[in-house]
């Protein structure tokens, strides 16, 4: 009796081992088919970034940031606050487990102010930085594209842009106009568009002599059209490049509007004017205030110009070699 419930203990093991190889099995072959789809052959750009550890790390953390900054009033337990509303009988408070970044002068959660920032930062930035490679991209192809009287015209009026430091002339423009998200915006882009234009300019110069344009030429493409086709899609690597790379200095330039009053007013959420307003509480020990907003400025700058390194290595192929 003993004999055959041993032998029946056995045999649902042998039953529970069989199972479990199976599906083993089975979970190999489909990571194994998953692995396959999913493969990178060497010496390709995405091989090359995925080699670039920090440039992952600084497009995971730009990732967070945009996700963060997105979802801001599901993840913040404040966001009434986030959007500038007060609360003086929280004013003040150090971090702690209620308030993770601590409260502001006005009561408000500083690490909703952060996130909801971090909301304007991205937004200025990114336009900045769109306006300015669109407007600046399409004036540069049609300058390097027809040369002469086009040529002149366009780069004079870029080496006006360009005879200003920049910072200084998007600081006129802003204390002409009032403060607002818009006009800051306005002012950084028309001092940002001019490098586009130079640089996308060159590149046409090199690609109109190429076989493929001559070739459009004679058998009587337009114009408009081989620069659409041919001029603009083959210039825009580097371009997109030195975008990634502005992207940072673009946030930069916006919160040091905002932290000199020119910028994004008040009660919206910006990490120059949150800077602005904590750093006479530093004295006071209220370390808190302005720390966070600077140490997020920090890295997301950063961040963008690591990954702008990082998409540098993966499209030059000369970068590629110096990291070796």
């Amino acid at each position: 009796m003993s004999f055959n419930l041993h032998s029946t203990q056995e045999y649902d093991w042998v039953k529970v081992g069989m199972c479990k190889m199976t599906t083993i099995g089975i979970t190999e072959r489909w990571l194994g088919t998953l692995g396959h789809k999913f493969h990178v052959e060497p010496g390709t750009g995405i091989w090359w970034f995925r080699r670039d550890r920090i440039a992952v790390l600084s497009l995971l953390f730009i990732l967070l940031v945009c996700v963060s900054a997105l979802f801001a009033p599901s993840i913040t337990p404040y966001p009434e606050e986030g959007r500038g509303t007060p609360n003086i009988i929280n004013k003040l408070l150090a971090p702690s487990t209620e308030h993770l970044f601590g409260t502001d002068p006005l009561g408000r959660d500083v690490l909703a102010r952060v996130l909801f920032g971090a909301r304007t930062s991205l937004i200025a930035g990114i336009t900045v930085v769109g306006i300015s490679v669109s407007f600046g991209t399409v004036l540069g192809a049609l300058a390097g594209f027809f040369g002469g009287w086009v040529d002149e015209l366009i780069m004079r009026i870029t080496d006006i842009f360009l005879a200003f430091p920049p910072l200084l002339l998007a600081m006129t423009v802003a204390a002409v106009l009032e403060p607002s998200l818009l006009n800051a915006i306005l002012s950084i882009t028309l001092v940002w568009w001019p490098w586009y234009t130079r640089l996308s300019r060159a590149q046409a110069i090199s690609i109109r002599e190429r076989d493929y344009v001559k070739a459009a030429r004679g058998i009587g493409v337009s114009n408009p059209t081989i620069i659409a086709r041919h001029i603009v899609p083959n210039i825009m690597t580097p371009i997109l490049v030195q975008g990634t790379l502005d992207l940072g200095a673009a946030i930069l330039t916006i919160s040091a509007l905002s932290f000199l009053g020119l910028g994004v007013p008040p009660p919206t959420a910006d990490w120059g004017s949150m800077v602005r307003e904590g750093r006479i509480y530093i004295l006071n020990g209220r370390w808190w205030i302005p720390t966070f907003p600077g140490v997020a400025l920090f890295l997301t700058t950063m961040a963008f110009n690591l990954l702008g390194d990082g998409i540098q290595v993966v499209t030059n192929p000369r970068a590629r070699g110096e990291t070796q």
